[in-house]
């Protein structure tokens, strides 16, 4: 794996080293500007990946009405979600793009830290804050306050992360979702503490992403389904009020089509006179 990222590891020191030789200071600072350009790098593919997830918000009608209807045959149902999909060109997985992209770029940092040249490189000024050395791990027992302050805020900003990503997601999966950070602290605790920054960076950089995704992006509202009668005359209101008010189809109002004839279009005819009878003469005819 490390072989294999091996040119991400070389480009994520490469920037370490550029934001250190710019601001000086703690390599901390570094890591969370490195956390910044990754997240602002991936930036275009998140906002597709928003404008993915709202698309199928507005067909979940429709992907629900296939799952019903072939919900007997779950593998016909899949052929038709996903033929679906490719007639509407929707990507279902398109808002995990961005997620799936900050994976790599992790594990890079976390092989980076863990190599010998970089912690030669970030001796003598490898302290951030309470933190000692940020490429090693933060011991319990050396340093318990600053272990539990680091787990808290990870677990914090991770249930925060995900309840404003995951507000539309399913009960079941939403659930499972705010379960995985407390699941993941099992391994948190053997991470570098470099590590453990800059999972906490890119969390409150998601937060605030998802705040402006909401004003740039708001919920689309889902189309009104066909049949559904637009508007209705008030109760209780007389009924030449509601004829003048009413519009129909062939967008003449009701006033007009009163004025043309009956129901039907049609000119009124007023109705046939009765025939005239004849008297009936009586006596004889001269």
């Amino acid at each position: 794996m490390q072989d294999i990222l091996s040119p991400l590891i070389d480009a994520c020191q490469w920037i370490l080293e550029f934001w250190h030789d710019l601001i000086g200071g703690s390599w901390g600072w570094s890591i969370i500007l490195l956390t910044f350009t990754v997240r602002i790098a991936i930036l275009p593919l998140t906002f597709k990946g928003v404008k993915s997830m709202q698309r199928l918000q507005t067909l979940q009608p429709e992907i629900k009405a296939i799952q019903a209807r072939y919900k007997d045959d779950r593998q016909r149902m899949n052929q038709e979600v996903m033929a679906f999909y490719q007639r509407e060109k929707v990507n279902p997985l398109g808002s995990c793009l961005p997620l799936v992209l900050q994976i790599p770029f992790f594990i890079s940092l976390f092989y980076l830290l863990r190599s010998n040249e970089f912690k030669a490189d970030i001796s003598g000024n490898a302290a951030f804050g309470p933190i000692d050395n940020l490429a090693h791990t933060v011991s319990f027992s050396d340093q318990p306050v600053l272990l539990v302050t680091l787990i808290v805020l990870y677990v914090g900003t991770q249930l925060a992360a995900t309840m404003v990503t995951a507000f539309s997601a399913d009960p079941t999966q939403r659930r499972i979702m705010l379960a995985l950070p407390f699941v993941f602290v099992i391994f948190i605790v053997n991470f570098q503490a470099g590590l453990i920054v800059y999972w906490i960076t890119t969390n409150v950089w998601t937060i605030g992403q998802q705040l402006l995704v909401k004003k740039l992006y708001p919920k689309p509202e889902r189309p009104a389904e066909a049949g559904t009668p637009t508007s209705a005359p008030a109760r209780g209101k007389p009924p030449a009020e509601a004829a003048a008010a009413a519009v129909v189809a062939d967008g003449k109002p009701a006033k007009a089509q009163k004025a043309s004839g009956d129901g039907n279009g049609g000119p009124v005819k007023a109705p046939p006179r009765s025939p005239r009878k004849k008297k009936k003469r009586s006596g004889r005819r001269r």
